[in-house]
């Protein structure tokens, strides 16, 4: 398995215990329930697309009889896709506690780098299944 195809399962899981524990935290205090955008995200673009990553790079590959097209848009991706959702979940729960324009657009930054790193593995999976390589 390439390692970031494993980076992405392994982050994904730290992402679903996170997210766990901070919806406990929301169910016992209240008062963090400001955070549900954090929880959801936490789940979606952490737990859900990192697993849909890691096993996507590994098996859609190998599905098709391809090797992956582009490894190193995979590492990219992973990068991308990690430091894009950490930066809009922080910068997002700043901006909750103390609204700032500032903070405000540093998030929607930080999502549109999360949305780089989306079309990263889409281009990256499409060339894999789709362009017929040269053997």
């Amino acid at each position: 398995m390439d390692r970031f195809a494993r980076n992405f399962i392994v982050f994904s899981i730290m992402y679903l215990a996170l997210a766990s524990l901070l919806g406990v935290a929301m169910l016992w205090y209240p008062s963090l329930m400001a955070l549900k955008f954090v929880h959801s995200h936490l789940n979606m673009l952490g737990w859900v697309s990192m697993m849909i990553y890691g096993v996507g790079y590994h098996i859609l590959p190998r599905f098709s009889g391809k090797p992956l097209r582009y490894p190193k848009i995979g590492e990219i991706q992973f990068w991308t896709a990690n430091i894009g959702l950490i930066g809009m979940l922080v910068f997002y729960t700043i901006y909750i506690y103390h609204p700032a324009l500032s903070y405000k657009i540093i998030s929607v930054s930080f999502g549109a780098l999360e949305v780089f790193s989306i079309f990263l593995f889409i281009y990256n999976m499409l060339a894999t299944l789709l362009i017929e390589q040269a053997t």
